[in-house]
């Protein structure tokens, strides 16, 4: 596969008319204001909970599901937006990017131009600089992965080098060169605005702890699970979507939280199609897709069951989720294909 040829619709022989992906990708400001305005009404449920169970055991709990509903969507909104897609106006867009990269914790910019790549070069070796874990997946990588702290770790050190002007090899190949000084600016902000959360206490600020630190920190393993999936167990270095990227059947919930990104396949075959319109899509191409896995439950627990097994040495077959060929072993040592680029 040549440098140039992105991994899309056309790299993966899937083909929809112009005029209905046209229709299915305009864009809109109504469908994300709209899931703003359900997003800030359950952020307002669930840490009225938080304030009303402080003091009691039930603070854990109310902040496990204040951290879901905080954590997650934040993830969405903001892929939504460094995309560019979740309003037509853009200066309602970037304003959301941003605020939703602070909840998410990554440079707002870094973000777009990192992702972009990610969708250039899909789970291809030495190209996508959003490989969030080592493949083939032991039980160690997955709970490295799905506690959070090693993506927290990337994203501070990410802070710190844009904070001090310090630019890495692969941001400067995936950004572009007039971007760098916001993206400092960003970083400094951001930081400031962390360091603020952190000192709180000390002054006898507590709410930042209860409403948003420890909620963050309770609701990036759902977070992650989700994100998870995405590639999991599929092809690295194929110039196909199909091969590399799973969608997987969901509830009006988890579309909710995850913004219908569960038609995973369907986003980065056409990554211009707006998150309300994804489902309209999936139909639309739904004879030339592979069937989603199940839902985030079962695909989940199938993933660990799979790692586990590869950890001791097992049989690694999936009963029921896609899996590359390579990925399925009778046993034995894993051979590592990919390292983790984030």
């Amino acid at each position: 596969m040549p440098d140039y040829v992105p991994t899309n619709a056309a790299s993966s022989g899937v083909k929809l008319d112009k005029k209905t992906l046209k229709s299915i990708a305009a864009r809109s400001d109504r469908p994300g204001l709209i899931y703003l305005a359900q997003w800030l009404a359950f952020l307002t449920a669930t840490g009225t909970l938080v304030w009303a169970a402080l003091g009691t055991i039930w603070m854990w709990p109310a902040m496990l599901l204040h951290g879901i509903f905080l954590t997650v969507p934040a993830y969405s909104f903001s892929h939504e937006t460094a995309h560019g897609t979740a309003f037509r106006s853009r200066w309602l867009n970037e304003t959301v990017l941003w605020v939703t990269s602070l909840l998410y914790m990554e440079e707002p910019l870094h973000r777009r131009y990192t992702h972009t790549n990610h969708h250039t070069h899909t789970w291809w070796v030495g190209r996508d600089s959003q490989m969030p874990f080592d493949t083939p997946m032991g039980f160690g990588g997955w709970l490295a992965e799905i506690t959070g702290f090693a993506l927290l770790r990337f994203h501070m050190q990410v802070f710190v080098h844009l904070a001090a002007g310090h630019y890495t090899d692969t941001m400067k190949m995936v950004t572009p060169e007039g971007e760098f000084a916001k993206m400092t600016r960003n970083a400094r902000i951001m930081l400031m605005i962390y360091a603020l959360i952190a000192a709180a206490p000390f002054f006898g600020v507590w709410w930042p702890v209860w409403l948003i630190a420890i909620p963050r920190v309770l609701g990036a393993p759902v977070m992650l699970l989700f994100t998870l999936i995405q590639h999991v167990e599929l092809q690295e270095n194929s110039p196909s979507i199909l091969e590399s990227t799973r969608s997987f059947r969901s509830n009006w919930l988890a579309e909710f939280l995850y913004l219908k990104m569960n038609n995973h396949v369907e986003h980065h075959l056409y990554p211009q199609v707006p998150f309300h319109a994804l489902p309209k899509l999936a139909e639309a191409v739904q004879d030339q897709l592979p069937e989603p896995d199940p839902g985030f439950f079962r695909t989940n627990l199938e993933v660990l069951s799979v790692v586990l097994r590869r950890t001791l040495g097992r049989p690694t077959k999936a009963a029921t989720i896609r899996q590359a060929p390579h990925m399925i072993t009778d046993g034995g040592p894993m051979q590592r294909v990919a390292q983790r680029t984030m």
